[in-house]
């Protein structure tokens, strides 16, 4: 165990986790609050008559904003590789929780016609750039800060934020189409906005909480090596990153990221609007059962850190897929049946599923890149994988059932994720009882 493992302040490891816990709830809770209110947003800002159509064009903008999800990485990446961990993730929190803040403000289509959806993909987008280095900063600062058999444990905080932000607004959601009705006035008008709103004030404690923190012991130990060895960390480590020495590392790490990628998105955002729009099955009782599965999710998630740090990462991962390859098509029979019991199972095991893959990804991904490129390396990877597959997982959900007229489209586009995924992870290598500073 390295010096700076050894010397760790419970105190701080508390504030560190919370603050990171805290970050990634605020970025969750706008997604799940996009997806769960897609139609009102569709209603609000985009010019057309045709539901269907508006719906598309709504996703449309959700997955046109995951482009910058690469350029944030390569950014926050650098920054977090040079600068810390600590001031990296101290501004992405402001532009974040800002823009998402100013989306809750911006008036509709009725108001200033098209500028409306432009304003929304600008807002999006620059909420993406932050939220890149969100994910894997807060990641990052936990596994430097965790104890070494503990990693996997500490790690899933992040993805179980990310879970309780869609938890959150699930449960916004239900009440809110329950009490006023899902086309009611109050709602299109205001009810969808008090979510993004609430990102403002949550976004500055999260700012507070950094700026009091020291950034990461394994980080602060690489510079003081770096320091008595008279050797300069790389101008920008993005650039080492694609160099001969880690090139085969970041695809792998790319590979095993696309199902968590395409798996997040379509468990627990798009399913709600399959089961609405697709199966036409009442959207309250949809929203109920992803709420259910929401509450399970988060519990389960710690499950699979902490037995990860035990049986290690990449049987966790090979599992996951295993997992989704047998049983997607299947589920996907089964949600057409409208019986909530069946529904409610067939969420509950893709769930389960989920968190063998998510609630080990982030320690995976931490131990894989060495502390010089951690930051972009892990950026990079999870980032570019949910920029071409999980931020258009809905829109090309939609479009493939469009284009084929079958409802188990996205069901074959999943099993075929999978299965890539499954060939990285069986390339990889397994770090997880290796101290963070010799991987």
């Amino acid at each position: 165990m390295s010096q700076a493992e050894k010397t760790v302040d419970a105190k701080d490891l508390r504030r560190v986790a919370f603050s990171s816990f805290l970050g990634n709830f605020i970025e969750w809770f706008d997604y799940a609050s996009y997806s769960y209110f897609a139609t009102i947003i569709a209603l609000v800002f985009m010019p057309t008559n045709n539901p269907s159509i508006a719906l598309l064009e709504t996703f449309g903008v959700f997955a046109l904003s995951f482009i910058m999800r690469p350029i944030g990485a390569v950014f926050w990446g650098d920054l977090g590789d040079r600068k810390g961990r600590k001031w990296a993730l101290m501004i992405s929190i402001l532009i974040m929780s800002g823009s998402t803040f100013l989306i809750g403000l911006l008036p509709g289509y009725a108001s200033i016609g098209i500028m409306a959806p432009i304003l929304l993909l600008l807002l999006r987008m620059a909420q993406s750039f932050s939220a890149s280095g969100e994910y894997a900063g807060a990641a990052i600062y936990i596994a430097e800060y965790a104890p070494p058999k503990k990693r996997g444990l500490y790690c899933s905080i992040v993805p179980a934020s990310t879970a309780t932000g869609l938890l959150v607004g699930s449960l916004f959601a239900t009440v809110m189409y329950a009490v006023f009705g899902h086309d009611s006035a109050f709602v299109v008008d205001w009810g969808w906005r008090i979510p993004f709103l609430l990102a403002g004030p949550l976004g500055l404690v999260v700012h507070y909480i950094r700026e009091h923190l020291d950034d990461s012991p394994i980080y602060n130990e690489m510079v003081e090596e770096q320091k008595d060895s008279n050797t300069h960390q790389p101008k920008h480590p993005i650039k080492l990153l694609f160099t001969k020495k880690y090139r085969k590392i970041l695809m792998i790490s790319f590979g095993a990221c696309m199902l968590n990628a395409v798996g997040f998105y379509t468990v627990l955002t798009y399913l709600p609007n399959y089961l609405i729009d697709t199966v036409n099955y009442d959207s309250t009782k949809a929203l109920f059962v992803t709420t259910i599965c929401l509450v399970t999710y988060i519990a389960f998630i710690f499950f699979s850190g902490h037995i990860s740090d035990t049986f290690g990462r990449k049987k966790m991962l090979i599992a996951a897929c295993l997992g989704f390859i047998v049983f997607t098509i299947p589920a996907f029979l089964l949600l057409n049946t409208q019986s909530f019991v069946v529904i409610l199972f067939v969420e509950l095991v893709m769930c389960l599923l989920l968190t063998l893959n998510d609630g080990t990804l982030s320690s995976y991904l931490t131990e894989t890149f060495p502390t010089e490129v951690r930051y972009s390396g892990f950026a990079m990877s999870f980032n570019l994988a949910n920029a071409l597959f999980g931020g258009s997982a809905s829109f090309i959900a939609i479009g493939l059932i469009q284009l084929t007229g079958n409802n188990l489209a996205p069901a074959g586009y999943m099993v075929v994720i999978s299965i890539i995924a499954l060939a990285a992870v069986i390339l990889s290598h397994e770090n997880h009882d290796k101290d963070l500073s010799h991987v």
